[in-house]
């Protein structure tokens, strides 16, 4: 009873590929069922249902090469072309000061406000927080430094008087029976 949820949404699944790779694969489909191929033996070297290369047959019969054509994705269009994506990602690569950024952390809402300002795209903060992770930028803060932080004296102080403290501890310890 469980599977049959899974086995619907295969069904409703896009196959993968761009649109033109796509149609390629339907028009070899048709190519090699015209050239007496079978249509199981086609599909299968496809990786698709014969119903699938018959439904392709069908289509090109009625239409012509027009019914294997390549046709637009559905859903809202992308806000951000491919290139806005490899430039937005190259700036993930750069430090934030370099935008103008007060600190050394990328944000959702600093990438908003940048991309905003750059190509003029709305997004929201937290999808791009999320647009981020799906790419492996993981908002990393940085680690703080106090500003008076002395590094030699805290050298000095380790190899002084940690020995002499940790001793003393040490005597200190209840002893076992």
């Amino acid at each position: 009873m469980h599977a049959e949820p899974q086995f619907c949404m295969l069904l409703l699944m896009r196959p993968i590929g761009s649109p033109t790779e796509l149609e390629h694969r339907r028009r070899l489909a048709v190519q090699r069922v015209l050239e007496g191929y079978a249509t199981q033996e086609v599909a299968d070297f496809l990786g698709v249902d014969g119903a699938t290369v018959r439904r392709w047959v069908a289509a090109f019969r009625r239409h012509g090469g027009q019914g294997l054509a390549a046709r637009p994705a559905a859903g809202r269009p992308r806000k951000l072309t491919t290139t806005q994506e490899k430039i937005i990602r190259r700036w993930l690569t750069e430090k934030p000061s370099e935008h103008g950024f007060p600190t050394e952390l990328w944000t959702g809402p600093r990438l908003a406000h940048l991309i905003q300002q750059e190509f003029a795209v709305r997004l929201h903060p937290r999808y791009l927080t999320a647009w981020m992770r799906e790419r492996g930028f993981t908002p990393q803060k940085p680690q703080r430094v106090p500003r008076e932080r002395d590094p030699e004296a805290i050298h000095q102080w380790l190899t002084t008087q940690w020995p002499r403290i940790k001793k003393r501890l040490g005597d200190r310890r209840p002893r076992s029976p």
